[in-house]
């Protein structure tokens, strides 16, 4: 019990006392077109991905995220169309979102190997929130009801710029700033609620070096700027053997250290691996075991060596 209210204190007052932010990845790099939609189609064939992510391993009601999208170019166009789901639950359900987003971009030619995609993304989400879940964290009752399956709306909209060895991409995949309850108003003698979604705000980028016949090196960034929430900046470098294994390491700022793996088992599946360690006072607990996330794509590929440069983003 004193862990799941250490878990509530530590992740659910803040996030309704300020600020949301949307769910976080370490393999960011694989699952592009959660953070932008201008993603969509960039890999040239039909990609699927899907993502699980335990954070904080061994804390009673800790963060879970499951994530599912599915992308292609339309033949013969310069149009790409996407899906994409995402589940988060933190506390053992005392919240429960689950978003849902169609996504389409446009790619133009700004040069002879280089291509500026315009994404947008339309969808929403759906809320579970069970107050009754808080009320072991502070003995006083809370003024307001439960939410159950309450939907927002909302749009994103992003641009990427690549070629064969380099990519740059902005994008705000959440515009609309929703306000889910706010019960300032009612019985002051209770907890005080207010919980609206702030945009993030997401700059990525990465570079694809040659170091020679087998190996590859990519150092990659992510940056998230959101309100009311403290800057995030990962910092990512990882190799490329034989176009079929991936691995290296990653640093999230004043937060975590990564380390990641992956393996091209055929042309069409890859299967990746992520374990984070948390560098606050939290992650020097002894019933935090890190956090964990496995990822698999399938593409519908014919000729593997057509997409050596670009499967490594």
């Amino acid at each position: 019990m004193k862990y799941l209210l250490l878990l509530v204190s530590l992740l659910v007052i803040p996030m309704l006392a300020s600020a949301q932010q949307d769910a976080q990845y370490t393999q960011y790099m694989f699952n592009t077109m959660s953070v932008n939609p201008a993603y969509a189609g960039s890999r040239g064939q039909l990609s699927i991905a899907a993502l699980y992510r335990s954070q904080w391993a061994g804390l009673e009601g800790a963060p879970k995220s499951q994530t599912l999208n599915l992308h292609s170019p339309i033949r013969n166009s310069k149009v790409g169309y996407g899906l994409s789901v995402v589940n988060d639950n933190i506390g053992d359900g005392t919240v429960q979102e689950t978003y849902f987003d169609a996504v389409i971009s446009y790619t133009v030619d700004v040069s002879l190997e280089g291509k500026l995609s315009f994404g947008l993304k339309v969808g929403g989400n759906l809320l579970n929130l069970d107050f009754s879940g808080l009320r072991n964290f502070d003995a006083e009752p809370v003024a307001t009801d439960n939410i159950e399956n309450k939907f927002s709306p909302n749009v994103g909209l992003g641009m990427y710029y690549h070629t064969n060895k380099y990519y740059l991409g902005l994008s705000a995949p959440n515009l609309l700033q929703t306000e889910h309850f706010d019960n300032s108003q009612r019985d002051a003698n209770s907890v005080q609620f207010l919980s609206k979604e702030r945009i993030n705000f997401y700059l990525i980028t990465g570079y694809v070096f040659d170091l020679n016949n087998n190996f590859k090196f990519k150092p990659a960034l992510l940056t998230k700027v959101v309100g009311g929430a403290p800057l995030q900046v990962d910092v990512s470098a990882n190799f490329m053997y034989d176009d079929r294994f991936t691995f290296g390491a990653a640093y999230r700022w004043d937060a975590a250290l990564s380390a990641m793996a992956g393996f091209q088992i055929s042309d069409q599946f890859m299967l990746g691996l992520a374990y984070d360690r948390e560098t606050t006072e939290l992650g020097g607990t002894q019933f935090n075991d890190g956090s964990f996330e496995v990822f698999l794509r399938f593409e519908l590929v014919k000729s593997f060596q057509r997409l050596v440069s670009p499967r490594f983003f």
